[in-house]
């Protein structure tokens, strides 16, 4: 497990500084169901749903076809833009890591500083308004899940009046 946790901070290393909307080449409101499925192959699942009217559509990869250091990766997909509905546009994307493998310190080091933090239920979160949310364990110290969006400007970002 320490290796894997040293082979993604040195990923984040080399990969220079992570940009809080996107993970492992997928950006919500950039990448597609192919660039998705190029990059991971075939989901272990799919499901289909009714969101605000759309046809939605999300890609779940569990067990051994989750990327490596991940229980679940699940991608979803439909967005609904200026121009229209993009049904194979990714909205969101929600990550749940092995225990240890996206550590406070190592959340911090790939993506900065966070723009708010919350705790809830008892467990801390970080909120990145360029489109991250990350939920810590009871610990505060191992991430339990990263949900990636479009950006989401919060009351802090405003200025002041």
């Amino acid at each position: 497990m320490r290796r894997l946790v040293l082979a993604l901070l040195a990923w984040l290393a080399l990969a220079g500084s992570a940009t809080a909307a996107e993970w492992g080449t997928i950006q919500p409101g950039a990448s597609t169901m192919d660039s998705v499925r190029a990059h991971y192959g075939g989901p272990t699942r799919t499901e289909t749903q009714k969101v605000d009217g759309y046809d939605t559509t999300t890609w779940i990869y569990e067990g051994t076809q989750a990327p490596t250091g991940l229980t679940r990766m699940v991608v979803d997909f439909g967005l609904l833009r200026a121009g229209g509905f993009q049904r194979a546009t990714v909205r969101a994307l929600r990550l749940e890591p092995h225990p240890g493998v996206f550590t406070r310190d190592a959340v911090l080091t790939g993506w900065g500083r966070p723009t708010g933090v919350g705790k809830e239920g008892g467990v801390d979160s970080f909120f990145y308004e360029d489109g991250l949310l990350v939920i810590f364990d009871k610990e505060a110290w191992s991430a339990v899940s990263m949900l990636f969006t479009l950006p989401q400007p919060s009351d802090q970002a405003k200025p002041s009046r």
